[in-house]
């Protein structure tokens, strides 16, 4: 990333949004850079590793206790059989799986019904969380040509609700990262935006690029001599190639 500069009266000065200084990344896209957030998230990652380490460390010290173990597989068959005899004082040998599935059925008629309500309300709050985000996207509303319910259609499967919050994965599964605030998750309105940038037919569902999902537009039957237009954001989301072919083609840029 470099840092976005500005002259001004033959001076150099940085460009500051919001009282934060802008650079632009390797893909031509600016992000106002919080480094107050930013120290603030490498101190907790500091702490979070740490704990992590003395977490390490306290396993590796109680796995110490199996050492001379080499297959832990035949050490809990043998405790299992040490059980099995210690359940014999007590029913026949003939009944002690008996008892053990009586036993598991019970459990099972207790909590499957929880488990159950579990899960509705699990799904219950992934409808709201999830989708009264997508119905509320500024983003939405201000720059996809679509309704709110499509873009979920498309991208909802990208979204999930853990611990409480909406965490966004891109399509390998992993996180996905705010630009603006490094070392954070991305909120729902930024990782939306990141997943319609990186979407292959993003030109078909922004809004203002017109014919064909690029922009384009011809004569609308109002005296413009047949003048091809389209904006200057669709142009600017062409590649190369594209954009050389519409200058030939003679569209001319709109605001």
């Amino acid at each position: 990333m470099k840092l976005k500069i500005v002259t001004v009266d033959g001076k150099t000065y940085a460009e500051v949004q919001d009282g934060k200084p802008v650079f632009t990344s390797d893909d031509g896209k600016d992000v106002a850079f919080d480094a107050p957030a930013t120290i603030a998230t490498i101190t907790r990652l500091n702490g979070e590793a740490k704990t992590q380490r003395e977490a390490k460390e306290a396993a590796e010290t109680k796995l110490r206790g199996f050492d001379g173990i080499a297959d832990p597989a035949a050490a809990i068959k043998a405790l299992t059989t040490v059980k099995n005899l210690d359940d014999k004082k007590l029913v026949d040998a003939g009944e002690v799986e008996t008892v053990k599935a009586e036993a598991i059925k019970a459990v099972r008629a207790e909590f499957e019904p929880v488990v159950a309500e579990r899960d509705k309300l699990k799904s219950e709050l992934f409808g709201e969380k999830i989708g009264g985000s997508f119905a509320r996207s500024k983003f939405i509303t201000d720059k996809i040509a679509i309704p709110a319910d499509l873009v979920q259609a498309r991208f909802g499967q990208n979204f999930e609700v853990k611990d409480g919050k909406i965490v966004a994965k891109d399509h390998a599964g992993n996180p996905i990262y705010s630009r603006a605030k490094p070392g954070e998750i991305a909120d729902f309105e930024e990782a939306l935006e990141l997943l319609v940038d990186a979407y292959p037919q993003k030109d078909a569902i922004l809004k203002g690029t017109g014919n064909k999902g690029d922009g384009a537009r011809g004569s609308n039957g109002n005296g413009n001599g047949g003048a091809k237009t389209m904006s200057r954001d669709a142009f600017n989301a062409l590649d190369p190639a594209q954009r050389g072919a519409r200058m030939k083609e003679g569209f001319t840029l709109t605001e």
